[in-house]
Formats: structure tokens, C-alpha cells, sequence
């Protein structure tokens, strides 16, 4: 897909604005398909995927968490490092207030407010990752420290199998 082609999402406005050299991964979106659908379609590896998690605590504080497509989020692990009792994904209706985007098209980039951003630490260490553009069936390439620029995300340790 060329530059010129990229889906105009507030996602993709921001890594243009900020100079991030990405690349356009448009795929068959498939319901309920998550990461691994992208993973197949694709041919890389579903660890590479990146998730974006829209998440609250129990005073329904949001928060986001990006973590591989291949792993969960320990919530109890989440909660002890918030120092709250406890943290959930929120629903999907929240979770697009929140966002601006439709659960399944969700991207870390161009939030519609500013959230708290968490990144499972091993991330950091991949070469190249791969993360929703903002709309189902679009997803972005790019580096982690491009990740680390924009949104400056506290690095945790909070994945399970």
C-alpha cells in the first residue's frame, strides 16, 4: 500500500505529523479474530503483533496496556503495580468512548483523550512490531523506540500465557 493510500485515521495523521517511517499492513478483518488472525494473513509471528487494551481500574479510571498478541494481561499483576484492588478490560462501548476508536480497530496513536499508557517490557526488545492503525483491518509496522517517542509508555511486566 503506498503513502498515498494510507487510511486517514487519527492514528495514521499522527504518525505522519511526527515523522515515524511506518508501513501499511491492510488485512481481512475477521470478528473475534484478534491478533492471530492478522499473524496468518500476514506470515509473522503473532508474538510481533502488538495489542492495544483498553483497561480500567475499579474506580473505572482508564488506562491502556499494549501487550503481544500471543499473551494475556495478569489483571493482578496490573492492579498490585497501579496499587489498586483491582483492574478489567473495559467494555467495548467504554472502550470506544475512551479511545474514539471501534474495539478491534483500536491503536495506541491518536487516542481521542490522553490515557496512561503501559507496555509489556519485552516489546521494547523486539526489532519491528506491529500495531493497529486505527481502523479494523489496517495495522502499522514500525519500531518500538518510535512507540517509546510518541507515547511514552511505562514499561511493565505483566504478560502470562
Amino acid at each position: 500500500m503506498s503513502r498515498d493510500k494510507t487510511p486517514m485515521t487519527p492514528a495514521a495523521r499522527v504518525l505522519r505529523r511526527e515523522g515515524v517511517d511506518f508501513t501499511d499492513h491492510p488485512y481481512v478483518y475477521v470478528e473475534h479474530g484478534g491478533t492471530a488472525a492478522f499473524a496468518r494473513e500476514a506470515g509473522v509471528d503473532e508474538h510481533l503483533v502488538i495489542k492495544t487494551l483498553v483497561m480500567e481500574d475499579e474506580a473505572k479510571r482508564p488506562f491502556v496496556v499494549l501487550m503481544h498478541g500471543d499473551r494475556e494481561v495478569s489483571t493482578k499483576e496490573m492492579a498490585r503495580i497501579l496499587g489498586v484492588k483491582s483492574v478489567r478490560p473495559c467494555p467495548p462501548e467504554t472502550a470506544g468512548r475512551h479511545s474514539g476508536y471501534l474495539v478491534g480497530g483500536t491503536s495506541p496513536f491518536g487516542l481521542r483523550k490522553p490515557l496512561p499508557v503501559y507496555v509489556e517490557e519485552t516489546i521494547l526488545e523486539l526489532p519491528r512490531i506491529y500495531v493497529n492503525g486505527g481502523k479494523r483491518g489496517y495495522i502499522v509496522g514500525l519500531e518500538p523506540k518510535d512507540l517509546v517517542r510518541l507515547l511514552r509508555p511505562r514499561p511493565v511486566r505483566v504478560a502470562v500465557s
